[in-house]
């Protein structure tokens, strides 16, 4: 049963309404003021809430504007009644965010077909934009097995990325996190002479661009599609806000940072002390499980980018996998790399 919040100072408009929306099937929450129905609707989380305007504590505009910040109720449709039919203040309302615009006094069918209107586009833009909503929703519910972080599904955007686009860059201020939908990134740093290194690499379902946000810091990379590829974004905002309200949320990012750190740690030390055909014999094997959600794990990835993995010059790079190649470790057909012996090439010595 949908439930409906009514928020209205008229005791006769109020218990009419009510009346009316109850005998309709819709579970029906009251409150005779502003304050009252900000309250209300934090607590019971209506699926669509019906506000009059002119009230005395807190009128039905301050109730949008405090209703819209909030992250649990800022979705909720949001249909305003009032005696005043100028444009002006038709206008006012729909700018501020509302929904619908409902002049007393007004029948129980304009009343119902507004209700009804509202949950239709919902329910249609649902279905077509599974993604946008439920999808993310039930996605980050399972990988994460918290039900506090499905309300990032409702403060996310999601934007494709075509293979090479920039998603952030080195320096700026950090606007949010991203949460990897579909498709491959790559996050590096860049030296003086402009020489990039390869620091992060992230496929489905991980998280990028948090540690910037937890620090409060600007970017110390820059992250990059490496192929085609789909993310949601929540806002620095949002994000935060769900961290501190949540621990265990606040919890599992500190260990993203903590694991990305020492990931980071470990590739510094490798960078120090590895030979190259060990280098890049541990970048093929890395690449392989990061793209084994493929198939086989075969890859096509630039060899510039298989250097800036490394830290070696594109043509060392080049001739170690030649090597590799002639010697039946990996077959290279055009850009594809196949691992012919991972066992083999993980255990490669320095």
């Amino acid at each position: 049963m949908k439930t409906i919040l009514l928020i209205e100072d008229n005791t006769d408009v109020r218990e009419n309404t009510a009346e009316i929306l109850s005998l309709s099937n819709y579970q029906v929450y009251t409150a005779i003021n502003g304050k009252e129905g900000v309250d209300l609707a934090l607590k019971v989380k209506p699926d669509l809430i019906i506000c009059d305007i002119m009230m005395p504590v807190l009128d039905g505009y301050g109730v949008l504007h405090v209703l819209s910040k909030n992250p649990e109720t800022t979705t909720i449709p949001f249909i305003f009644l009032s005696a005043k039919a100028e444009k002006g203040e038709i206008r006012k309302g729909m700018e501020m965010g509302a929904d619908d615009y409902l002049t007393k006094p007004f029948d129980d069918i304009e009343l119902l077909n507004a209700i009804e209107s509202r949950f239709k586009k919902i329910e249609r833009h649902s279905k077509e934009n599974p993604t946008k909503a439920e999808g993310i929703s039930e996605l980050l519910s399972s990988l994460k097995g918290l039900d506090e972080i499905k309300q990032l599904a409702d403060l996310s955007d999601v934007k494709k990325w075509k293979k090479r686009d920039c998603i952030y860059s080195e320096g700026e201020l950090p606007k949010g996190v991203y949460f990897i939908l579909e498709g491959k990134v790559k996050v590096c740093r860049s030296n003086e002479q402009g020489k990039e290194l390869i620091t992060g690499l992230f496929k489905e379902d991980d998280f990028f661009g948090h540690l910037a946000v937890l620090e409060e810091d600007r970017h110390r990379d820059s992250a990059f599609a490496l192929e085609d590829s789909t993310t949601c974004f929540i806002s620095k905002t949002d994000f935060l806000n769900l961290i501190y309200q949540n621990p265990e949320i606040g919890r599992k990012f500190i260990r993203l940072m903590s694991d990305s750190l020492e990931a980071k740690e470990n590739q510094l030390i490798k960078l120090a002390y590895n030979s190259v055909r060990k280098k890049v014999a541990d970048a093929l094997a890395t690449l392989s499980k990061y793209y084994r959600d493929k198939g086989d794990g075969s890859f096509n990835i630039s060899r510039e980018d298989i250097a800036n993995l490394t830290g070696t010059a594109t043509e060392t790079t080049i001739r170690t996998l030649a090597d590799f190649r002639d010697e039946g470790l990996i077959d290279i057909k055009g850009g594809l790399i196949t691992i012919n012996q991972p066992e083999k090439l993980e255990k490669l010595r320095n």
